[in-house]
Formats: structure tokens, C-alpha cells, sequence
């Protein structure tokens, strides 16, 4: 499965116009990613917002990432505080992945944002997200904090941004996006030998583990006739014929 790195701003001294700080809001759009990312078969790891961006590469660059995102919110110096609005995607010029993945984020976000034509991408070599990074990263000033029209676009739509910068990561990896559903728990219900657990949606996918009947799983996701599930710390697919539910 591929693996992301989050990074929500660790900022809790940029001040939200009315109330709030970058830091929190920016945690609760990475909050509502996850049910997303579960449901489309991506794994995750997440910053430590008690700490700094430093401690957040170093993460970063400690594990095997597919991709690192980071978000976050922005906003004008003087003297045009509060008067400016608008979205940027900064990506690494040096990296056609940190490119390619800024264009389909862009593509994906002119479609929720207010005025489309406010949406850009920026190419930088300044910020150490995008250039110490080892895998490959954009970061997203979703909106502008100082301006009261963007701070309460922000506020109102923490799932919708969710879920596109959701879709976007599922799309710059080459996985389908799934809406997540109601976590169930079902039973492996095999005549005898053990169900494969496997690492997608296929009979010809690589099979993670042989899961026992009888045995109780979360059920995240679906994909047809397809139940994502996780057992033994792995996350992966199996067969709904052979998953059974109480009601």
C-alpha cells in the first residue's frame, strides 16, 4: 500500500482572524483526512504538532514515504493584511513528482474553492518542507487566515477540503478514491481453509496474510465485492462472500 506523510501546520502563533489559530484548524482538516485515506487503502503517518517544522522533516524522512503533504493556512504582510485572498500550492521546481503532483492538487482545489482563479501553484526552493524532504511534497496554504472571508470558508468547509486534498493524494498515487463507510465488524465465515488478506482489490494481488475463520474484523471500506479490513497491524482487502454481519 502506499504510505503519506502528514504535516498540518505546527503554527499555533498564527492567530485565525476571528478566533482560533493555524495550527487548530489545520489538524482538524488532517483529522477529517484520515477516514478518507483509510478508505482508499493509503497508510499514514503524522507530525507531532507540539513540535516544529524541523522535527517534522526529520519524521518525515525517517520512514519509507510515498509522498509527504503539508498544510497550511496563510497570510499577508503589511500593508495588505486581511485584504488578500486565494489558495497556493508550492511544489519544488527540481522535482517533476513535487510538480506533478502540485498540478492535480491545483486541478482538484479550483473545484471547491470560491473563485477558481485564485487557486495557483508556486514554485519555491525556500521552504524546507518541499527541499529537505526525501520523499516528494507540496505544501498547501489552503486559504488566508487574516482575511474574514477565507478564515470562515475554512471553518465552514473542513470535510469538503478534507476530502479533496483526500481524492488528490489518491490520485498523484494512482489509487482509486473511496468514500469511507461506517466501520462494521464482520466475521470470517470460509468453510475451512483461512481467508487471504490481500493488498488490493484482486484475486491476482499479492496476498498479506491468512486470516482464520471465525476470526472478527473492522470493516473501513469497500470496493465492490471487496471489504477493506485491517488484521495483525496490516491493512488490506478481502472477499465479502466470505464476511458475514450480524445485522
Amino acid at each position: 500500500m502506499p504510505k503519506i506523510f502528514l504535516s498540518p501546520s505546527t503554527q499555533e502563533y498564527n492567530p485565525y482572524i476571528d478566533g482560533g489559530n493555524e495550527e487548530y484548524y489545520m489538524n482538524l482538516i488532517a483529522d477529517a483526512m484520515i477516514p478518507y485515506l483509510t478508505a482508499s487503502g493509503i497508510e499514514y503517518e503524522r507530525n507531532d504538532p507540539s513540535k516544529n517544522v524541523n522535527s517534522s522533516v526529520a519524521q518525515s524522512n525517517a520512514g519509507a514515504f510515498d509522498f509527504h503533504l503539508a498544510i497550511h493556512s496563510n497570510a499577508s504582510p503589511a500593508p495588505n493584511a486581511g485584504k488578500v485572498r486565494g489558495t497556493q500550492i508550492y511544489f519544488y521546481p527540481n522535482s517533476s513528482r513535487s510538480e506533478r503532483a502540485a498540478n492535480i492538487f491545483l486541478k482538484n482545489f479550483k473545484e471547491i474553492y470560491p473563485d477558481p482563479n485564485l487557486v495557483k501553484t508556486v514554485p519555491t526552493t525556500t521552504l524546507a518542507e518541499l527541499v529537505r524532504t526525501n520523499a516528494p511534497a507540496i505544501l498547501i496554504e489552503v486559504a488566508y487566515h487574516d482575511n474574514k472571508e477565507d478564515a470562515q470558508w475554512i471553518r465552514d468547509n473542513i470535510g469538503l477540503i478534507a476530502e479533496n486534498l483526500s481524492r488528490s493524494t489518491a490520485e498523484y498515487l494512482g489509487v482509486p478514491f473511496r468514500q469511507p463507510t461506517a466501520e462494521r465488524t464482520g466475521t470470517v465465515t470460509t468453510e475451512s481453509t483461512a481467508l487471504n488478506l490481500r493488498a488490493q482489490p484482486s484475486t491476482e494481488s499479492t496476498i498479506l496474510a491468512k486470516i482464520p475463520k471465525g476470526t472478527q474484523l473492522p470493516i473501513v471500506g469497500s470496493d465492490g465485492q471487496w471489504y477493506l479490513t485491517r488484521y495483525s497491524g496490516l491493512e488490506g482487502y478481502v472477499y465479502g462472500q466470505y464476511i458475514t454481519f450480524e445485522n
